[in-house]
C-alpha cells in the first residue's frame, strides 16, 4: 500500500503541480485551505503533510502549530512551502514544529527527495518497534511525539495489566481520543494494533515475573491478564519462540554459570 500525503494550498495551479509530481508514488489527499485540510484529517491520517504558508483564513504556520499541539496528529511530519526566503522566516516556520521548510520556486526533485526521506525514516522506526516492541529502548528511535505516546500507553497498560478485559476503548479513553483516531495513531507509531501492543506488554511483564521465579505459571498468567494458562503459553511462545518453562530453564542454566 502506498504511503499517503495531504497537500494544502490555496493556489489551484500549484496544488495541481504538487499532486502531479507526487501522485505516482503516493496516495494524495488535497485541500484548498487549512480548514478543509483539518476536515480530511478527521477521517484520514496521512504519512506526511505539505502546506503552503500564505493562505486565507488559517495560514500554514498557524496550521502547523495546531497540528503539533494535537496529541493525535503531532507525529505527522510537516513540510512548509513559502515564497519568503529570509532566515527569520525560515526560523519562524521551524519554530512551529515543521519538519522541513522549502522556498518557492523549488526543484520538484528536491521536494521528492525531502518527502521520501521523511517518510522512509518514519517507516524504518515503525518497523523496528513492530519487530522488537519488548525492548523499550526502541521507543526512543521514533520522534519525541511517538516516544511519549507509546510510553504513556505502555504505562497505562502496566498499571492495569491484571485487567483481562483491557482493550482499545480503555486506551483510547485514557488518551482522550476516539477509538478510530487512537487505532490510527497506534498503527502510525508502532505498526501494531492496540491488541497486539497490549499482548506484548503483558508478555514482557510475564517474562519479568518468570525471571523472579516466585510464582507458578498459572499465577503469572493471571497476574498479567490472560484468561487461561494455555492462552498465556501460546502468546509467550509467539513472542519469545520458547515456552514459559523452557524460558525459565534457560534462565536457571545461566544462573548456574
Amino acid at each position: 500500500m502506498k504511503p499517503s500525503i495531504l497537500i494544502i494550498d490555496d493556489e489551484e495551479e500549484l496544488l495541481g503541480f504538487l499532486c502531479e509530481i507526487l501522485q505516482d508514488t503516493y496516495v494524495i489527499y488535497k485541500a484548498s485551505n487549512a480548514e478543509a485540510g483539518l476536515g480530511i484529517l478527521d477521517v484520514n491520517q496521512p504519512d506526511l503533510i505539505i502546506s503552503d504558508i500564505m493562505m486565507p483564513g488559517l495560514n500554514g504556520l498557524e496550521l502547523c502549530k495546531l497540528l503539533k499541539d494535537n496529541v493525535a496528529l503531532y507525529h505527522i511530519p510537516v513540510i512548509l512551502l513559502t515564497a519568503r526566503k529570509s532566515d527569520n522566516d525560515k526560523l519562524e516556520g521551524l519554530e512551529t514544529g515543521a519538519d522541513a521548510y522549502m522556498c518557492k520556486p523549488f526543484s520538484p526533485r528536491m521536494l521528492q527527495v525531502q518527502v521520501d526521506n521523511l517518510i522512509k525514516n518514519r517507516t524504518k522506526i515503525r518497523d523496528h518497534v513492530a519487530k522488537r516492541p519488548l525492548d523499550e529502548s526502541l521507543y526512543t528511535l521514533g520522534s519525541r511525539s511517538d516516544e511519549a505516546f507509546l510510553q504513556e500507553v505502555s504505562q497505562f497498560i502496566v498499571l492495569n495489566i491484571d485487567n483481562k478485559n483491557l482493550g482499545v476503548d480503555d486506551l483510547a479513553d485514557h488518551m482522550n481520543m476516539s477509538r478510530p483516531t487512537f487505532y490510527r495513531r497506534m498503527k502510525s507509531a508502532s505498526k501494531l494494533s492496540p491488541k497486539d501492543f497490549i499482548d506484548r506488554i503483558r508478555i514482557k511483564k510475564a517474562a519479568e515475573l518468570i525471571a523472579e521465579n516466585e510464582s507458578k505459571f498459572f499465577q503469572i498468567a493471571d497476574k498479567v491478564g490472560f484468561n487461561s494458562q494455555s492462552v498465556f503459553g501460546r502468546n509467550f511462545q509467539k513472542h519469545f519462540q520458547s515456552s514459559p518453562k523452557k524460558f525459565l530453564d534457560h534462565l536457571k542454566s545461566k544462573w548456574k554459570d
